[in-house]
Parts: structure tokens; C-alpha cells; sequence
């Protein structure tokens, strides 16, 4: 008798069953099709299509955010995603709650009520979008460095926020207040945010990687879906912003720093050890 008919490592990193491919595909799509909507509907006065926006930017990031915790339980395992979701959103939440109250590391800001529920003072919404990148920049991290994935993962969420910024800010959803130097092609927005994100990026990152394994349990747990969601967040950042919200600079500044990290992600992926993450 063979021995590989007893090698559970086999069995256990067979690809995902059609049911769970189906669903993770389909919460990625709703979220991918949300973001898409945005720029097309922004620009209108009218307060119901204002009202569609606030709604499909919360909704953006719930299903965003339920596509990678999807993807963390079907790779690697029900206690990774519980442990990968509350750990990175309490570390959020707590960051943004010292952060909106003392303007500690980000600057003073403040969040608008459009963006719903809130929890001692900060959206709910807004430790969900924490959840929606740092999974992806973890394994994007994790695979470009060895002894440096704080730093990367770090930068990788520092440089989504400048994505990010710039279009909360010009709907309303929150607010600054600074006198000091701003953000290239931001006025609105303290180059303090940026120095903040890299900041508490390295020290998500830190904890992630010092406490989830790295092993994945399924190679066939659509490890593309990480591949396009990263091609994806930094495509739909530089076109939009390019496009559709008139900022070109952002789209620059921001495109340049997203792409330090995923060039080097999607080249070990092509040309690096296929069992490196």
C-alpha cells in the first residue's frame, strides 16, 4: 500500500469546494460592483442620490471586508479568520477612538454621522475597512520579506489610504483640522494622516504576522482572488481618481506608492518559490 494515501498534507491542501468558490466569488463581485458604481453616480446635488452614495460606500466595505475574511477561513482556517477579524478590528477601533479623540498619530479629524452606526465615538464602518486590507497586504508582505513584513504591510495601508482620503473627505465624511504641512495635491488633508498610517500599519502588521501562522491549509484557496484584489484596489484608486474625481496628482502619488508594494508582490508570484507566501 502507498504511503501518500496517509498524507493528510495532501488531502488537506486540496482546492475549495464549488459551494465555497461560488460564495467567495460572489461576495468579491458585490464588492467589486459597488466600487464600480460610486464614480458613476458621484457628482450628482440630488439628496437621493446622495443618500445612494453614503449607503454604497458603507456597503463597499462590509462586503469588501466579508470577501477577505471569506477568503482567510477558506485558506487557512475558521480560527485564523476569528482570530485575523477581531484582532485587526479591535486594534482599529481602539487606534481610531485614541486617534479621533486626541488627534494622536493621525492629526485632529473628526467623522461625519452620514457614515452610520458608531461605537464610542468612531463609525463602525471604518475598523471594517482595516479588516478589507489587511489581509491581502499581510500575504503581500509576508511574500515579498521575510524579516520585514511590518514595514511593507505598514506602507501597503499607507498608501491605500491615500486612495482612500482624499474621497472621504470631498463627500463629507469626515473632516481636518491643521495648520501644518498637507498631503502633496491634498490640501484638505495633514501629511500627519500618512505618517499615522504607516505607523499603526507597522504595528497591525507586527502582531499579524507574530500571531497568525502562514501556512495555508487549501493551495487552491484562490490565492488570485488576494492577486486581483490588490491589482484591483490599486487600478480602480489611480482610474478613478484620474477620471472621475479630477485629482491627477492623487492619482499619482498614490499609484506610485501602491505600486511599490504590488510589483514586487506579483513577481515573487510569478517568478518566486511557488510555496512562499
Amino acid at each position: 500500500m502507498s504511503i501518500r494515501q496517509f498524507s493528510p498534507r495532501l488531502r488537506a491542501r486540496r482546492g475549495l469546494s464549488p459551494l465555497r468558490r461560488i460564495t467567495l466569488l460572489l461576495v468579491l463581485g458585490v464588492a467589486v460592483a459597488l466600487q464600480i458604481s460610486y464614480p458613476l453616480l458621484d457628482g450628482s446635488t440630488d439628496k437621493d442620490m446622495q443618500e445612494w452614495l453614503r449607503l454604497i460606500t458603507i456597503a463597499t466595505v462590509y462586503w469588501g471586508a466579508g470577501a477577505m475574511c471569506l477568503h482567510a477561513w477558506f485558506a487557512y482556517g475558521f480560527g485564523y479568520a476569528i482570530t485575523y477579524l477581531s484582532l485587526t478590528f479591535s486594534y482599529a477601533l481602539i487606534i481610531e477612538q485614541i486617534g479621533s479623540r486626541t488627534g494622536w498619530p493621525f492629526g485632529n479629524y473628526s467623522y461625519d454621522g452620514s457614515l452610520g452606526y458608531f461605537i464610542y465615538g468612531v463609525p463602525l464602518v471604518v475598523p471594517f475597512a482595516w479588516v478589507m486590507l489587511a489581509h491581502p497586504l499581510l500575504i503581500a508582505a509576508r511574500r515579498i520579506s521575510k524579516h520585514w513584513v511590518f514595514l511593507v504591510g505598514g506602507f501597503g495601508l499607507m498608501a491605500w489610504d491615500i486612495f482612500l482620503d482624499p474621497q472621504m473627505v470631498n463627500a463629507g465624511r469626515w473632516t481636518w483640522k491643521f495648520d501644518g504641512p498637507a498631503l502633496p495635491y491634498s490640501p484638505n488633508i495633514p501629511i500627519s494622516n500618512s505618517i499615522g498610517w504607516l505607523l499603526t500599519g507597522m504595528g497591525l502588521m507586527a502582531l499579524l504576522h507574530l500571531l497568525l501562522p502562514q501556512d495555508r491549509r487549501k493551495s487552491g484557496a484562490l490565492i488570485r482572488v488576494i492577486d486581483f484584489f490588490l491589482i484591483w484596489s490599486w487600478f480602480s484608486g489611480v482610474i478613478g481618481n484620474l477620471f472621475f474625481f479630477d485629482r491627477p496628482g492623487i492619482a499619482l502619488l498614490g499609484g506610485v506608492a501602491f505600486a511599490l508594494i504590488l510589483l514586487p508582490y506579483l513577481f515573487s508570484r510569478r517568478f518566486g518559490p511557488p510555496e512562499q507566501l
